[in-house]
């Protein structure tokens, strides 16, 4: 159990941060700038808990395990299952739409949502391209995967709750 009494240490005031090792790093890492948008993604997911209660609540989960293992976390992994599970539910939704046959415009929270976690999953990529060549720090090669299914997830969502009113691109040929 996690128990969180004292919000301020002090501690990153030079600009560093402890990861799950307690070995401290710079803010400015790419590493922590993966774990970052980690965090601004399941923010913006959160703000998507009107639409589906208990698939986002099950997500945010998994994000801060994606989070701590990110970290260096031995204790919380992502596993196959959990990118099979969000799998299942974009072919679910996806039954109830039809095909595209143009880019949608990008409309709501849950768009906005996707997005973000493709911010995440582009720097998770350039976090584990950069340590694992330099510092030999490994990222398991399921948390891009995760990330880049969970977007999708989020893009047929979006598309099942606005299917009545959604916008398509219009290429203007002039």
């Amino acid at each position: 159990m996690i128990r969180l009494t004292k919000i301020y240490t002090k501690t990153g005031d030079d600009g560093s941060t402890s990861i799950a090792n307690n070995e401290r790093v710079f803010k400015t890492t790419p590493l922590i700038e993966a774990i970052g948008a980690v965090d601004e993604a399941n923010s913006a997911i959160g703000m998507c808990l009107e639409y589906y209660n208990d698939i986002i609540e099950r997500i945010q989960n998994d994000l801060f395990d994606l989070g701590a293992e990110l970290a260096g976390s031995k204790k919380f992994k992502i596993t196959e299952d959990r990118i099979t599970y969000l799998e299942n539910l974009i072919d679910d939704y996806n039954e109830y739409l039809e095909p595209l046959n143009s880019f949608v415009l990008p409309t709501g929270s849950l768009h906005n949502a996707r997005t973000v976690v493709r911010r995440a999953e582009r720097w998770v990529w350039m976090a584990k391209e950069i340590h694992e060549h330099n510092d030999g720090f490994i990222i398991g090669p399921l948390l891009p995967k995760y990330l880049n299914r969970l977007s999708d997830l989020l893009f047929v969502m979006a598309r099942y709750h606005n299917k009545d009113k959604e916008k398509l691109w219009v290429q203007r040929t002039e």
